[in-house]
C-alpha cells in the first residue's frame, strides 16, 4: 500500500445515496422548459449526458422528485454486466431534470474525501469490475448491485490534499475531451444542416442544374429474400438506431431452429421494421457480406438509377421517417413499418450524377467526424491509463508539484 493512503470502504466515504423513482414518459427528449427522467445512459460512459432522457407524462409530474444536483455524483445501480455501477460527475444543477428508480445520488458532506477525485475513482476500470462482480441478477441483459454491496467495496484512500491534486491533473484530460465533444458536436451540427440543405435541393452543388422528379421508392429497390438458415445457426445481423450503422449481432444465447433466415449482401439497403422510427437504417457492409436477418430486418436490392448513399442519408432523417407514424402497425411501443408501405414513399430525387456528388460531400463530413471520433478514442484511452497509476498509487504526485 502506498505510504500514507489508508485501506477503508466506500460507506467509510459517502454519508448520503438517494434514489430516484420510476415514472412514465415518452421516447422524446424533454425540451423548452419541459421535465424529462434521465435514462441510465445519461451516465454510462463516464460523462453525464443530459439530453439522455424522456419527456415526463403530465399524470406523473407530481411524482418525480430528485434532481441532477452541482457537486454530486450519479451512479446507475441497473443496467447490463458492462454498465452497472457506470457513474458520473455533475457539474451543475438540472432543476428540470429527475433521477429514476435505476440511478443513485451521492451527496457527501464533512468527509475525509474530495468528491472529484471520488468520481474519478468510481469510474476507473478497476472500481467498474469490483462493482460489476457484486452485481447479481438472472437476466443476460440487466444485473443489478445493492446499495450495501456498492457501499462495501474496498478503496485506496489518498491523503485529501493528494486527492486534489490527481482529480486536478485527471480534470485536466477532461477538459480536453470536452474540447473533442464540442468540436463532434459542431461538426455534427454542421452536417446535419448542409445534408438537410443538399438532400431537399435547398441548396445545389456548383454546376448542377434541372428540376429534381417525385419518384417511388420501389422504382430503385426490390426487396431480397435468398434462403439462408436458422435461429440455431445463423450469423445474424442488427441495425442500431439512429442510422448508426449495420453490425453483427453477438448472442449469448442461441435463437430457435424454427425460425427462418435470409442471407444478407454487401451494398443491400437494411432496416428494422420495430426500430423504423427510430432511424434504424444501414447499408451492409463488405465485412459482413453473408450474414443473415430475419424478414423483421428485411433487405434490399438497390435497381439503377439510384446512388446508396444518397438514399440511406436521405431516408435516415427525422422528416421522412417520422412521415411513417400513420401507417405502423402494432401497439405504442412496438409499431412496425412494413415494405411494401416503405417501397410506396415518393422521394424527390436529382440526376444520378447529382446524387452521387451530394453523397460525395456528406460522405467527407462524415470521415472528418471519424478522424474526430478516432482522436477522442485516443485521449480517452490514455486517460484510463493514467488513471489506473495515480489512482493505485503506482505513481505518486507531490502536492506541492504546480502540475
Amino acid at each position: 500500500m502506498p505510504d500514507g493512503w489508508k485501506r477503508q470502504h466506500l460507506r467509510d466515504v459517502i454519508n448520503a445515496m438517494e434514489a430516484g423513482v420510476s415514472v412514465n414518459g415518452d421516447d422524446k427528449p424533454a425540451l423548452n422548459g419541459e421535465k424529462g427522467v434521465l435514462r441510465v445512459s445519461a451516465v454510462s460512459y463516464g460523462v453525464f449526458a443530459p439530453g439522455a432522457n424522456k419527456r415526463i407524462f403530465q399524470a406523473d409530474l407530481n411524482r418525480a422528485r430528485i434532481n441532477p444536483r452541482a457537486g454530486s455524483i450519479i451512479v446507475s445501480r441497473a443496467n447490463t454486466s458492462e454498465l452497472v455501477g457506470a457513474s458520473a460527475y455533475i457539474e451543475q444543477d438540472y432543476e428540470n431534470l429527475f433521477l429514476p428508480d435505476k440511478l443513485w445520488q451521492i451527496r457527501k458532506e464533512g468527509v475525509n474525501a474530495d468528491t472529484k477525485w471520488l468520481s474519478f475513482f468510481l469510474a476507473s476500470s478497476r472500481t467498474r469490475e469490483v462493482i460489476s462482480g457484486r452485481a447479481t441478477g438472472t437476466s443476460s441483459g440487466m444485473k443489478n448491485v445493492s446499495q450495501d454491496a456498492f457501499l462495501g467495496v474496498p478503496i485506496l484512500l489518498p491523503p485529501l490534499p493528494e486527492q486534489r491534486r490527481i482529480a486536478a491533473i485527471l480534470s485536466q484530460w477532461d477538459d480536453s475531451l470536452s474540447i473533442l465533444s464540442r468540436l463532434i458536436e459542431a461538426k455534427r451540427q454542421q452536417k446535419r444542416g448542409l445534408a438537410e440543405a443538399l438532400l431537399t435541393g435547398k441548396r445545389r452543388l456548383p454546376g448542377f442544374e434541372g428540376e429534381w422528379e417525385l419518384q417511388p421508392l420501389s422504382k430503385f429497390l426490390r426487396e431480397s429474400r435468398v434462403p439462408g438458415s436458422n435461429g440455431t445457426t445463423a450469423r445474424k445481423l442488427t441495425v442500431k438506431l439512429w442510422g448508426k450503422g449495420v453490425y453483427e449481432k453477438r448472442e449469448k444465447l442461441l435463437g430457435s431452429e424454427n425460425t427462418k433466415y435470409f442471407k444478407r449482401r454487401a451494398g443491400q439497403l437494411i432496416f428494422s421494421k420495430l426500430d423504423f422510427l427510430n432511424g434504424a437504417f444501414g447499408v451492409v457492409p463488405k465485412d459482413l457480406d453473408g450474414l443473415e436477418s430475419t424478414l423483421d430486418l428485411p433487405c434490399f436490392d438497390f435497381l439503377p438509377g439510384l446512388e446508396p448513399q444518397f438514399l440511406l442519408e436521405y431516408i435516415s432523417r427525422e422528416e421522412f421517417y417520422r412521415q411513417f407514424e400513420g401507417g405502423a402497425i402494432g401497439g405504442r411501443k412496438a409499431r412496425r413499418v412494413m415494405p411494401e408501405e416503405f417501397l410506396k414513399a415518393e422521394v424527390e430525387l436529382p440526376p444520378l450524377p447529382e446524387q452521387q456528388a451530394i453523397a460525395s460531400v456528406l460522405s467527407t463530413l462524415d470521415e472528418e467526424l471519424s478522424a474526430l471520433e478516432r482522436l477522442r478514442t485516443s485521449v480517452q484511452e490514455q486517460k484510463r491509463g493514467l488513471m489506473d497509476l495515480l489512482l493505485t498509487g503506482r505513481v505518486r504526485v507531490k502536492v506541492e508539484e504546480a502540475s
